[in-house]
């Protein structure tokens, strides 16, 4: 099992964001969503080492991230923490890689926090229009009853939650690493905290703004994404027009878990609109 520790601390008003960095070269920053953290870049981020400067880090309240009660985890704070990070990094052009929510604070701090990159690759994620959905709805609507749940029954449904993302199912091990900042006193509330502040008014800001992304642009999608349709990877296409549009066969929401190889490959390869 990789050992996956973030040694350095980012103090945010909300507190400290945990994150790493591996190889030299350009700058590319990996983003991640939800319920996820930066584990999900175990095997990504060494091998994108080997000729680029690869950021990568827990979003505040996820993963090795510090959690505790009165944390803004709105899209937006995330957002401004992104905004901050990529300042302290001394990042102005940056390639980013995002998926699920990823996407979400990655375009907003592009277009509200006015932050350059290089050039934007989105998978599987969280970008606009309705995806106040399923089960994330419910944690939305029902926000105190989650919490209440018995610590098994919680733990049960993070764990079925996780394993509807993948196509191909996790390796050994891999989704106990997943699970593990969601368990215990700490993490219950800490899981429902974060789903309840996740909120579509936070993607409507910036939708008017799509067609104006200048930057190239690569969407990927898994075709069984059964969290986020394909459909809302043409949603996407269709508002960005000069974004290439990728599809992955055999493959979830979770491309680093159900494809990573392919993945890998199209990180590594140019953009045609380049």
């Amino acid at each position: 099992m990789v050992d996956w520790t973030l040694d350095e601390g980012f103090e945010t008003p909300g507190g400290v964001v945990r994150w790493g960095a591996l190889g030299s070269g350009d700058p590319l920053v990996l983003v991640h969503g939800t319920p996820y953290s930066s584990f999900l870049w175990r095997d990504i981020a060494p091998a994108l080492a080997h000729t680029r400067t690869v950021f990568f880090f827990d979003h505040l309240g996820f993963g090795q991230s510090e959690q505790h009660e009165g944390q803004d985890l709105s899209l937006a704070a995330h957002s401004r923490n992104f905004a901050q990070l990529l300042d302290h990094w001394g990042l102005s052009r940056p390639s980013v890689v995002a998926h699920d929510i990823g996407g979400a604070v990655a375009l907003r701090t592009l277009l509200l926090e006015e932050r350059n990159y290089r050039d934007l690759t989105l998978f599987d994620a969280v970008s606009g229009g309705e995806w106040e959905r399923g089960l994330f709805r419910l944690f939305l609507e029902h926000d105190e009853v989650f919490r209440k749940l018995p610590a098994y029954a919680h733990e049960a449904l993070v764990a079925s939650h996780l394993r509807h993302a993948t196509h191909a199912g996790f390796r050994p091990g891999i989704l106990d690493k997943f699970l593990a900042p969601w368990r215990g006193k700490a993490g219950q509330p800490a899981f429902y905290r974060q789903y309840s502040q996740i909120r579509q008014a936070d993607t409507a800001a910036y939708e008017h703004l799509l067609g104006g992304v200048s930057i190239p642009v690569r969407i990927l999608w898994g075709r069984e994404d059964r969290i986020l349709p394909p459909e809302y990877a043409e949603w996407l296409h269709e508002r960005v027009p000069h974004a290439e549009l990728h599809w992955i066969d055999d493959a979830g929401h979770l491309l680093q878990e159900d494809a990573p190889g392919q993945l890998l490959a199209c990180l590594t390869s140019g953009f045609a609109s380049t």
